[in-house]
């Protein structure tokens, strides 16, 4: 008995899944008594190999450790030699420098490729490249087209093999010249020349010609048969779900491509070897001629809207037909009016095929429900609950509600469709019973009052009455709306509804104009007094404009009578704050401003209350001396009066502690006199002392004094600060010159009435009179009447002042004369030169600071009057013109773009044409700068694509959708059968792989959908060069991938499943049954050494998880 060593079963799971098939039998089957079978340590643990190659390490190597991939170098070196009589540089003496040498560095900037260079014995060069293999490639291009003399040759091959030379976009010609490193010439499609030019090395050309004269004999083994067959026998050809042409295929190994039945085609493309093409068309004509000499037909009546049971979801009930019966039924196009259906077969399968039509025709029906379409949504239900419950229970049936008819249909199976019917039939005696609608009549204007803010009024209505109210929308512009539920719930809406409506005819809307400034005072802080007004006007509802919009108009709305009242109370309120914001400054000298204030307020609070003004005082920081007073006119007076009082009382005070050389609170307040001839003094005091309140603003609150009238004193005193006083004084005196000196002048009417009289007069005692006499009174006495050729004062404009600066104002107000000119602009164009809103003009006469005037439209006028300053007016015409220009040009522009051409395209094409979202269509819009309109749903020239443009761009674009739509013509329908399991590979993450194939090869793919009766036929369409390239690529795919997935079902085979809770349970007794893996010859049994202990984790450590060491007597070790 030889020696053995136990383990257990879980810690050599992983270990026993690299044991071969029948070792792990051998184990599964071992016992005691039979230890031959058991596996040695060594089979069961492979040793690694040795460093050291020995003999027995040679047959070690087949073990399971040694099966490593080797890992291949991505760097490669290849050596090139050009011989001396191919060199283009043969200048020995310069070798390693000069063009040379400069040639090899652009290669390996340009490539990537490190170039090493030497000398041979015979004169000729080796060049050594390293580098990727595309590197090394393009590398070896660059150095035999630059480095090495060229010699050229041609190659005939037929015409039509030239596109398999060029490949896919090129790529095979440019593999062809990386490879044998030439340039290879191919004519154009329009050359009729069949001879292609290779240039390069004797070498390379050889090489060029074998591989293209390859390609050539290649293709000439393929051929294309087309054979017309009738189409009613393709279904025969085909077979039930494609099978008889698959087999076909699959037997003979040519492509066959029968035209599915929505394309009106009779050819049948065979494509492959001549042989196999042969075969396919023998079989295929062999099944022709039998079919066409048994088969017969019956032609059988079957409703139109029974015919979609018959055909199926995809036209599955055809196939099934078909392939039950072996009988072909025809049915007639969905827009044809025709009934009859054709069943074509064999005479002994007819019967069984017609049972067959017939069962399927009758498994459905359709049926319709009498229901008041105001009951529909009803019956549906919120979120469609109560239809919910119908379909769940039978989810064959479909029930269609058709907006405002009052039936509701359902399609399905008998039985089912029959239930259902039922059920909704008896929802709607319900309702009926329950339910009611009315309609009223309102102004639309009123709906949105209707609805109240954010649905206010509406909602309350349809939560108190138990009801739904359908107010049209705006642009339906109806009348009429909708209340829909309980009958008193109806009645009682309708009531409150119409009342509402009949409130809202008698408002009344009205527009106060209020200044903007009052808007803040009317409303008061947080809207008290605005809330006062509507607290006594409730049913008057006022709208203030946006600050923003710096609008003077308040909205008022409501009943007519309350609007008026609270018209008239705002009028009121308005008119008193009009009254009280009368506002007078009063300049103070700074230093008094605290005096004015008293101690704590006393002061200024006991003038605002006794004047009931408001009184502002600039801050302390400020150097403003001015006291703003705001209220009615005469407690402003009053209140300006006694602040006046409070400072000439401190300035006498200090002026008297002057004296007394005693100044405590002002040092520097002077008092100064001058003297002013008496009739001077009118023109200082008039107005109210316009002139001395501009002094004193001017010159720091200087207070003059003027003596009394009556009086005939001459002396002035002047009061302020010494600099003030002075500056104030020399102000004085230049008036007065100017006084002493004045001119009187007028200018006579040549403004006209279109500007207000200007007055700028400097009276004095001597103007007086005049004055008065234009007023019309002359010492008590009235003047007779005007003459009428006397201008009106209204147009005289009079200048008083020095004469040379009243010549120079008439001059300059002679200037200021407006002119008006007229200018004819064609009629047409004047709402352009307006503009939207009138935006054109109005920049017009921003832009030109003049006035244009354009006749009303009922006038039809071609002028256009420009009034302004005569300097202006050259400008703004010259303006004009240049708009009008631009305007002409524009229109002559809009005609040649209103160019229209229509073009007649099958609608099939329509999509292919606009392309994905839109792509195509864009990119032709764009690139030639035309509008294409393509036929709505409703249309009746469903045909009909319409292009709007120039006429020349409008024929380009017409010529480029031409050119798809016979591209589009050319192209061809191919199946063929891809293994179901690589689809999802192939169509890739969100459609990237299926996306690159259509692309890349110019077709369209298309895969079936879950359920379907072939889950491997894929369908290509496209040209027919285009679709056999991309079934060659997709088989080659299909066969890359399937590679991998048989090689990953084998794997999943050798998988541990996942453990459940029987498999759990079931391993636990077996374990507790078991004595664990076995192996024989182990090294423990055979020496002193001790056999390992499973529970140790010094022994067996785990992956990741710290070994606990051994405690030491001495404690934990320190570091």
């Amino acid at each position: 008995m030889s020696s053995v060593a136990v383990l257990t079963q879980e810690s050599f799971n992983e270990h026993r899944n690299g044991l071969l098939p029948e070792q792990i039998s051998s184990v599964g089957s071992s016992g005691n008594d039979d230890d031959d079978v058991l596996p040695t340590y060594k089979e069961a643990f492979p040793p690694l190999p040795e460093k050291a190659a020995t003999p027995e390490g040679r047959q070690e190597l087949d073990n399971a450790w040694t099966k490593i991939r080797p890992l291949k170098s991505s760097i490669i070196t290849q050596v090139f030699h050009v011989p001396l009589e191919e060199r283009k540089y043969k200048d020995i003496n310069q070798f390693g420098e000069g063009d040379q040498a400069k040639i090899c560095v652009d290669i390996m900037q340009k490539t990537g490729a490190h170039l090493e260079l030497s000398m041979a014995k015979d004169q000729g060069l080796s060049i050594m490249v390293s580098g990727k293999l595309d590197a090394v490639m393009k590398a070896r291009k660059e150095i035999v087209s630059r480095l090495q003399t060229q010699a050229s040759a041609t190659v005939a091959i037929p015409k039509e093999h030239h596109r398999f030379v060029i490949g896919k976009n090129g790529e095979k010609l440019q593999e062809l010249e990386l490879k044998t490193a030439t340039k290879i010439q191919i004519p154009r499609p329009e050359d009729p020349s069949n001879h292609i030019k290779i240039s390069g090395t004797k070498e390379g050309l050889e090489k060029a010609k074998h591989e293209i004269l390859l390609i050539s004999a290649e293709q000439d083994k393929r051929a294309v048969e087309r054979v017309n067959i009738d189409k009613v026998y393709h279904p025969f050809i085909t077979g039930a779900y494609n099978k008889f042409v698959a087999e076909m295929m699959q037997e003979t190994g040519a492509r066959i491509n029968v035209p599915p039945p929505s394309v009106l085609k009779t050819e049948i493309v065979i494509t492959g070897e001549k042989e196999q093409v042969a075969q396919a068309v023998a079989m295929i004509k062999k099944i022709y001629e039998e079919k066409k000499k048994n088969a017969t037909t019956i032609a059988v009546e079957v409703k139109k809207s029974q015919h979609k049971y018959v055909i199926g979801p995809r036209g599955n009930t055809l196939q099934e037909i078909l392939e039950k019966t072996g009988v072909s039924v025809e049915i007639p196009p969905p827009d044809s009016s025709s009934e009859t259906v054709i069943l074509r077969g064999e005479p002994d399968r007819l019967g069984q095929a017609l049972t067959e039509v017939y069962a399927k025709a009758n498994s459905y029906t359709v049926s319709s429900v009498l229901a008041p379409s105001w009951l529909h949504r009803f019956i549906i239900g919120k979120k469609g609950q109560n239809l919910a419950k119908i379909t769940q229970q039978m989810p064959k049936v479909h029930i269609e509600f058709t907006e405002g008819e009052d039936k509701i249909t359902l399609e399905g199976p008998t039985k089912d469709v029959q239930q259902v019917q039922s059920q909704i039939e008896a929802i709607v005696m319900d309702l009926v019973n329950r339910m009611d609608y009315t309609e009223i009549s309102v102004d639309p204007k009123f709906h949105r009052h209707l609805i109240g803010k954010g649905g206010a009024n509406i909602n309350r209505i349809k939560d108190q009455y138990k009801v739904s109210v359908r107010i049209p929308p705006d642009n339906e512009k109806s009348n009429l709306i909708r209340i829909e539920g309980d009958p008193q719930g109806v009645q009682e809406a309708k009531k409150e509804l119409l009342e509402l409506a009949s409130r809202m005819e008698n408002e009344r809307t009205k527009d106060m104009i209020i200044e903007q400034r009052f808007h803040r005072a009317i409303i008061g802080q947080k809207g008290e007094k605005i809330k006062e007004v509507r607290d006594k006007f409730p049913e008057v509802i006022i709208n203030f404009p946006d600050p923003a919009q710096k609008s003077d108009i308040v909205q008022l709305r409501g009943p007519r009578t309350e609007v008026e009242k609270c018209s008239k109370f705002m009028q009121k309120m308005v008119a008193e704050m009009v009254e009280n914001s009368y506002s007078v400054s009063v300049p103070i000298f700074k230093q008094f401003h605290k005096n004015i204030i008293g101690k704590g307020g006393a002061n200024i609070k006991k003038i605002r209350e006794e004047t009931n003004t408001k009184i502002d005082l600039p801050a302390e920081n400020s150097n403003s001396e001015m006291i703003v007073i705001t209220g009615k006119k005469a407690n402003c007076e009053a209140a300006r009066n006694r602040i006046l009082a409070i400072q000439k009382e401190l300035v006498s005070w200090c002026s008297a502690e002057n004296l007394g050389g005693k100044c405590k609170v002002v040092c520097s307040v002077c008092q100064y006199g001058m003297t002013v001839d008496p009739k001077h003094h009118r023109y200082f005091v008039a107005r109210r002392g316009q002139v001395l309140r501009d002094i004193a603003d001017e010159y720091g609150g200087v207070m003059v004094s003027f003596p009394r009238t009556g009086s005939q004193s001459d002396k002035v005193t002047l009061k302020g600060a010494k600099d003030c006083v002075e500056a104030a004084k020399k102000r004085m005196l230049e008036i007065i010159e100017d006084l002493v000196s004045f001119k009187h002048a007028a200018l006579l009417p040549l403004l006209g009435p279109l500007f207000c009289t200007v007055h700028c007069c400097f009276f004095s005692a001597s103007t007086a009179e005049t004055t008065a006499q234009e007023n019309g009174e002359t010492n008590g006495e009235v003047k007779d009447a005007a003459d009428p050729a006397t201008p009106r004062k209204c147009d005289v404009i009079v200048l008083s002042g020095r004469k040379e600066r009243c010549e120079a104002a008439v001059e300059a107000l002679k200037a200021l004369v407006p002119v008006t000119i007229e200018v004819e602009v064609p009629f047409e164009l004047h709402r352009y030169i307006i503009g939207q809103k009138g935006s054109g003009i109005r920049k017009m006469m921003d832009e030109y600071e003049v006035n244009i005037q354009v006749p009303a439209p009922e006038l039809h006028s071609d002028i256009i009057a420009i009034t302004g300053l005569a300097c202006h007016l050259d400008r703004a015409k010259e303006g004009l013109l240049e708009r009008v220009k631009e305007l002409q040009a524009e229109q002559e522009d809009r005609a040649l773009r209103s160019f229209k051409l229509t073009i007649t395209v099958d609608p099939k094409y329509h999509p292919k044409i606009i392309g994905r979202k839109g792509a195509i269509i864009t990119q032709i819009r764009n690139e030639h700068d035309v509008n294409i309109q393509f036929p709505e749903k409703n249309d009746e020239n469903q045909d009909q694509i319409t292009i709007t443009g120039y006429e020349q761009k409008a024929i380009a674009a017409r010529n480029a959708i031409q050119a798809i739509v016979d591209d589009l013509e050319e192209m061809i329908s191919e199946d063929i059968t891809l293994d179901s399991r690589v689809h999802a590979r192939i169509i890739g993450a969100r459609g990237k792989g299926i996306r690159k194939i259509m692309d890349e090869f110019k077709v369209d793919l298309k895969f079936p959908q879950n359920g379907a009766a072939d889950p491997n036929l894929v369908t290509v369409m496209g040209r027919p060069e285009d679709v056999d390239e991309a079934i060659d690529h997709l088989l080659n795919l299909e066969e890359e991938y399937l590679a991998d997935v048989v090689e990953n079902e084998s794997k999943q085979a050798y998988m541990k499943p996942r453990a459940t809770a029987s498999s759990v349970s079931a391993g636990e007794e077996q374990r507790s049954s078991s004595k664990g893996f076995v192996v024989r010859e182990a090294p423990w049994t055979t020496s002193t050494e001790k056999a390992p202990d499973m529970s140790s984790s010094e022994d067996f450590p785990s992956f990741g998880a710290s070994v606990t060491p051994k405690t030491s007597p001495w404690g934990p070790k320190r570091f």
